[in-house]
């Protein structure tokens, strides 16, 4: 048995050593990033679009709500469609349903075939993530998983990072239509090049669906995220129905679809994997590292355009150095796991981005843009050398039976801890915002006042990101430790030759 094991660990060890596997694997990534960076590409060119199309900012909004929906109600999913599906398969299906979708916002005449294109669009980006991490974790044995991983890295830290930057500077000398334009090329060398090249690396089997369990799965996560992107958006208070009804919607069909998780022999997403202490723990740090990053990606550029009067092309780029050291570090970080494990990574990082959020809480309306930037950039690092060692030691964790459903559920709370990030903490600075309003007497000019609520509210946003940090610092403190798969990395998978 164990002659057994170590035989495929060297022959895991020669596949990726070898350039075609490597090959593989950068195309693969390549997809994965084109896919990824359109979560925030739109996010500038909203304005360019309305004008464009005729359209209200409300309705110009589903481009990128509708986005994060569809990629939270799919990536529950993926534990099962991974276990059903050849790598092949799967990869090809999900690149083509992205350039489709890519094509057909391109050529939109008007709003209602632009959404239907964003929403192809995710249906294959939500497969893809999940996907590419199966494949690093069955092709690369643990002890070189950190610098594996760290190549995803760039693909989940830097594509979202760069896309506002890139929308910028795209939509201020050329039309939006060219964000679709540009990204279809690159989509259809990587189908040309996977239908060519791609083996099947993970085993299928022939799993059944659950319909019930999917759909449960779909009103409850799209709920929640719905709900809570409703009010990070500002289109409604925690009150409101359109963000209250949605949540409430959303979090019973999720207990629903717990409940039956476990009572299930063969469930859609296997919530075992939370047996492992381990594993929970990086999904909580994750979740609140996620909601800091994603809520910080909001507020500073509001904060930029709505006090300081920047443009939104200046905005966004107070953004890129942040995500160029985001890009450099996370493969530099992933070798530095291999050799001394997550705990002084993930530590380290934590303890940038609290130094980063001091700085943010001490913006005031004469803070540089340079300053801003480099706290910015800060935070993007300390987040750079914890997301993926995080991940990347709470899989470990897990017997290889479960990597699927690890995957999935890491996805799954990326989407939701993202979504709840910019909406607590948009609510935050609106009550910190309307306090300094109703607690301070107006001595002057309304512009200026305005700008001074919102400095205010900031710095309430950003104080109560800071204590979620701490938080996360204190279990790392705490908890965190190097973990090994509890049942031997071979059980359960094995490369296919085909």
């Amino acid at each position: 048995m164990n002659s057994a094991m170590s035989e495929m660990n060297d022959q895991r060890k020669s596949a990726f050593g070898t350039k075609s596997n490597r090959l593989i694997i950068w195309v693969m990534v390549l997809g994965v990033f084109v896919a990824i960076l359109n979560e925030t590409l739109l996010n500038v060119a909203l304005t360019p679009i309305m004008n464009d199309l005729g359209i209200l900012p409300n309705t110009a909004q589903w481009l990128s709500t509708g986005y994060l929906l569809v990629i939270a109600v799919m990536i529950p999913a993926t534990a099962f469609l991974i276990q059903r599906f050849t790598t092949r398969k799967l990869f090809l299906t999900a690149m083509v349903l992205f350039a489709a979708g890519t094509l057909v916002a391109a050529l939109a005449p008007g709003f209602a075939w632009l959404l239907v294109g964003r929403l192809v669009q995710a249906s294959g980006t939500a497969l893809l993530f999940p996907l590419l991490t199966n494949v690093v974790l069955a092709m690369v044995p643990m002890d070189r998983r950190g610098a594996a991983m760290g190549t995803i890295g760039i693909v989940i830290t830097f594509a979202p990072a760069i896309g506002p930057t890139l929308s910028g500077l795209i939509v201020a000398h050329y039309s939006w239509r060219l964000l679709f334009y540009g990204v279809l090329p690159i989509a259809a060398f990587v189908i040309l090049f996977a239908y060519m090249r791609l083996t099947n690396v993970l085993d299928s089997s022939r799993q059944k669906a659950d319909l019930v369990s999917m759909l449960l799965s779909a009103v409850g996560f799209g709920g929640i995220v719905y709900g809570f992107s409703r009010a990070g958006e500002g289109h409604g208070g925690w009150s409101d129905a359109d963000v209250l009804l949605p949540v409430a919607i959303g979090g019973i069909a999720l207990i629903a679809f717990i409940r039956r998780q476990l009572r299930m022999r063969q469930p859609m997403l296997d919530l075992r994997a939370f047996q492992s202490g381990m594993f929970s723990l990086s999904a909580i740090i994750m979740l609140i590292v996620m909601m800091a990053m994603f809520a910080t990606m909001m507020l500073v550029p509001i904060f930029l355009q709505t006090a300081l009067g920047y443009s939104p092309l200046e905005a966004g780029l107070v953004m890129l150095p942040g995500g160029v050291v985001m890009g450099i570090m996370s493969p530099v970080t992933g070798r530095m796991f291999d050799r001394f494990g997550a705990r002084g990574l993930a530590l380290t990082g934590l303890i940038l981005m609290v130094v980063a959020l001091v700085g943010l809480v001490s913006m005031t309306l004469s803070t540089s843009y340079l300053v801003i930037t480099g706290m910015n950039t800060l935070m993007m690092l300390g987040i750079s050398m914890l997301m993926m060692p995080l991940m990347t030691n709470g899989l470990n964790a897990l017997s290889p039976s479960l990597y699927p459903h690890g995957t999935a559920i890491s996805g799954t709370i990326q989407q939701v801890g993202g979504a709840m990030g910019m909406a607590l903490l948009v609510t935050v600075m609106s009550n910190g915002s309307d306090r300094f309003k109703a607690g301070a007497e107006r001595t002057v000019s309304k512009e200026q006042w305005e700008a001074l609520a919102t400095a205010a509210g900031m710095k309430q946003a950003f104080l109560f990101a800071l204590g979620l940090v701490i938080v996360a610092l204190l279990l790392a403190v705490l908890f965190l430790r190097r973990s090994s798969s509890p049942q031997g990395e071979a059980e359960g998978q094995r490369i296919n030759a085909h």
